[in-house]
């Protein structure tokens, strides 16, 4: 195969991964936040339902790491079936009548959230191993940007359509996850399994892994990853709720989730571009100390400065954090991440399943109930920093010693 044909294969792989990841995660999983306040304003939801509609997709994600490890056996397939679904239980939302609504809604974004993990899953295993094996694995971090476009796009929808019924706004995302699924079939037909020189032999082998990159196990990654996930999920589920509750224009509280998924996709293209020369130990580790601050910051204040200001922190290091973890597990895996990726995942919704937990025994408590946000924010501050700590220590323990 020629290098002409290898780089349009790269970049082919590049394109699927990223839009992947902009349906799987922009609408599959983070839909609801921008469409939350637009529901409570329409009558559809009150904040308890809310959080039931949030906590069955973050169980149905869990549902979908795992079973991850069996779908991904095949992970372009499993991206694949996990794209159609993503579309199909999205635009199905905006059909059901609002009688219906509290029991069918929570269903559907279950099963939305199974299937983002499996197109998560399957995704990262597909076109890792894809890239590495055309020799073009430097390439791959630009997949995760795909979160980050997905969640602006997602939430620029709710901005600039936020004046519309909130079901117009379902129908809408699910027509645009079927857009985007369709592409990614379309760019999947034209990729190949593995891509080799004519002689058979790979076209750039891949160096030994290197065993002195960290004394930590899997087990500390997997428990990282578990710390992350809860530590971003509350400003990532109330954030617009959160504005809304100061400034009642949709025009203005929406406008801090697509500030939160730019800041995701800039962040991710500066560390693809700039990153390399660093450890992913430190890369992620630096990443969750400003997240950690971003998550601090309303415990200072609630104005909309302040959680923009928030939503920039924190939207700018989670899809670092994610992308760096994931390259650690390949790192640590190289011919077949998916089995690390899978529990890592798991660990990952475990984790924001805590979150609301969390928020939910809290708010049990009369004298801790008037601000569980507050003390859930907290909470993640503290996981966040000590996880960091320990990313950066793992990583100097593992520096050569002269």
């Amino acid at each position: 195969m020629s290098r002409d044909s290898d780089s349009a294969q790269a970049l082919r792989l590049v394109a699927a991964g990223l839009i992947s990841l902009a349906v799987a995660m922009g609408i599959g999983r983070f839909a609801f936040t921008p469409l939350l306040p637009l529901m409570l304003r329409d009558g559809q939801l009150d904040p308890a339902s809310g959080a039931q509609w949030a906590m069955a997709n973050y169980i149905g994600y869990l549902i979908g790491a795992l079973t991850s490890a069996r779908v991904a056996a095949d992970p372009r397939r499993a991206t694949l079936v996990g794209l159609a679904g993503v579309s199909l239980f999205t635009f199905a939302v905006g059909c059901v009548p609002d009688n219906a609504l509290a029991v069918v809604g929570p269903i559907l974004r279950g099963a939305a959230g199974i299937c983002s993990a499996w197109v998560l899953v399957g995704s990262s295993g597909w076109c890792l191993i894809a890239l590495a094996k055309a020799g073009q694995a430097a390439l791959a971090a630009w997949i995760y940007t795909g979160v980050g476009v997905g969640i602006a796009g997602a939430g620029l929808i709710a901005w600039l359509g936020g004046m519309q019924p909130a079901h117009w706004l379902w129908l809408e995302l699910g027509a645009v996850a079927a857009l985007g699924a369709a592409l990614t079939v379309r760019m999947a037909g034209k990729t190949h399994h593995a891509t080799e020189h004519p002689s058979g032999k790979p076209a750039n082998p891949r160096p030994p892994p290197d065993h002195n990159t960290g004394r930590h196990s899997d087990l500390q990654l997997i428990l990282c990853y578990g710390a992350f996930g809860y530590g971003y999920i509350v400003l990532a589920t109330y954030l617009p709720a959160m504005a809304q509750q100061g400034v009642d224009d949709p025009l203005v509280f929406g406008l801090t989730w697509p500030i939160f998924g730019l800041a995701a996709a800039g962040s991710v293209a500066i560390s693809a571009k700039w990153g390399s020369s660093v450890s992913r130990e430190r890369v992620w580790a630096l990443a969750q100390t400003a997240m950690a601050i971003g998550t601090a910051l309303p415990l200072l204040s609630v104005a909309l400065g302040a959680l923009i200001l928030s939503a920039m922190m924190v939207g700018g290091t989670f899809m670092v954090a994610t992308m760096a973890g994931l390259q650690l597990a390949r790192e640590r895996h190289p011919d077949d991440p998916t089995a690390l990726v899978a529990r890592m995942t798991i660990a990952f919704a475990s984790g924001q399943i805590a979150g609301p937990l969390v928020i939910w025994a809290l708010t049990a408590m009369p004298t801790l109930a008037p601000d569980a946000l507050h003390w859930a924010n907290l909470i993640a501050t503290v996981l966040l920093s000590g996880s960091a700590a320990w990313l950066w220590r793992a990583q100097a323990d593992a520096s050569p010693r002269s």
